[in-house]
């Protein structure tokens, strides 16, 4: 009886001791909750918080994903538009080039002339006419130009006429008419050159453009009137005989007209070392005819001369529109005679900028207003302004400062 007690006891023991470990772990979470330093609601905030940043890195992820698989797509499209772009045939390519302005389409626009040709047979004279000009390249800072016109006849070039000058314009008006004495054989070889220039006073004019019209191939049965496209000018003409700055001033009441030679610049080679020796001639013409001239000291080896040398004549107030400043730059040779490099003049009779300088300094009398001028050739000074022989007139005053 005793052995079988105690042998059934133990099962009990057993049984009590698992049923008091299956109670206690609720005891413990319960327990925890309880020791927490804030409230369970504030816990469960802290949970939605925690789940809510996982849902949107999740999403992010997701939108990468698809939007790098999205690039990777149309890179690929594109690769495949540029196989197909290398397998189109060279005439096609060509083609596609040639709309409109095709080739040469990132060069600048220069913008455009409207010009007149009219030539009577009967009397050798070609009439060139500089109407306007359009969309013209703006050359300054303020994003305008000051344009004028240079006209001649190439390749002889005898004559080069200018328009006005016209201020701060895109799109001046010129109406200006120049007649060149031209044979009808001439006309078979020879080409009308019209160059648009931007201004600058003291400095070297920019070319804007230039229109060369061979006139061997124009209908002379009726005056030809169009508008054309300015082109780059060419480099190789016309030749560049350099650049000299004078400053005139005019005192009307005392009838004084001073000439400063201030400098010159890139002036043509004429020795054989590939220097020049320069000096500078200023000529008073009245009516056309030789009155008095004076020049400068002559700088040696040099194509860049500086003088600031001051001439001064009297002219009185009542002859000053009739009076012609011609300047001439000349290269000294001891053995040899001396070669003249450039010319130009001013008077109510020059056109362009040596007009427009002229003016200036009848405008402005007692200042000095200087003025940078491109140099032509003798022939072509000549054959605009003609001299005649000197004039005996009474013996003018005239000092050099």
């Amino acid at each position: 009886m005793i052995n079988i007690t105690s042998t059934a006891s133990t099962p009990l023991t057993s049984v009590t001791q698992n049923s008091s470990n299956s109670t206690a772990a609720p005891g413990f979470i319960d327990q925890i909750l309880h020791d927490l330093p804030f409230p369970l609601w504030a816990l469960y905030a802290i949970l939605a918080a925690g789940g809510l940043v996982v849902l949107v890195v999740i999403c992010l992820c997701i939108c990468c994903y698809c939007k790098r698989k999205k690039s990777h797509k149309k890179k690929k499209k594109h690769q495949l538009e540029l196989k197909g772009l290398e397998a189109a045939s060279g005439a096609a390519l060509v083609g596609s080039g040639r709309d409109d302005n095709g080739y040469g389409s990132n060069q600048k626009k220069r913008g455009k002339l409207l010009y007149s040709l009219d030539y009577q047979a009967t009397k050798t004279e070609l009439t060139v006419g500089i109407k306007q000009a359009a969309e013209l390249m703006a050359m300054d800072l303020g994003g305008s130009s000051d344009p004028y016109v240079k006209v001649y006849i190439s390749p002889s070039r005898t004559k080069t006429y200018e328009t006005k000058v016209h201020r701060n314009t895109l799109s001046p008006l010129f109406n200006e008419h120049f007649t060149f004495q031209v044979t009808r054989s001439v006309l078979a070889t020879s080409a009308v050159v019209m160059q648009v220039f931007d201004f600058n006073r003291f400095s070297k004019h920019d070319i804007i453009g230039e229109l060369r019209v061979d006139l061997s191939s124009v209908d002379w049965n009726h005056v030809i009137e169009e508008w054309q496209d300015l082109s780059d000018a060419l480099k190789c003409e016309p030749e560049d005989l350099g650049d000299i700055c004078i400053s005139l001033r005019y005192v009307p009441a005392g009838g004084r007209l001073t000439v400063i030679v201030l400098e010159a610049r890139n002036l043509k080679s004429m020795d054989l070392g590939g220097s020049s020796d320069p000096y500078v001639k200023v000529q008073l013409a009245l009516d056309k005819r030789k009155w008095k001239k004076k020049k400068t000291s002559t700088k040696k080896k040099t194509l860049n001369p500086y003088f600031n040398e001051s001439f001064s004549f009297d002219v009185p107030f009542d002859h000053i529109q009739r009076v012609h400043l011609v300047v001439s730059v000349w290269d000294h040779d001891a053995v040899t005679r001396n070669d003249t490099m450039g010319k130009i003049f001013l008077g109510s009779d020059a056109s362009g900028n040596q007009l427009m300088h002229w003016a200036d300094m009848l405008a402005n009398p007692r200042r000095p207003v200087g003025q940078w001028h491109t140099l032509l050739t003798a022939e072509q000074v000549n054959s605009t302004l003609v001299l005649k022989k000197k004039l005996a007139l009474p013996k003018m005053i005239s000092r050099q400062r």
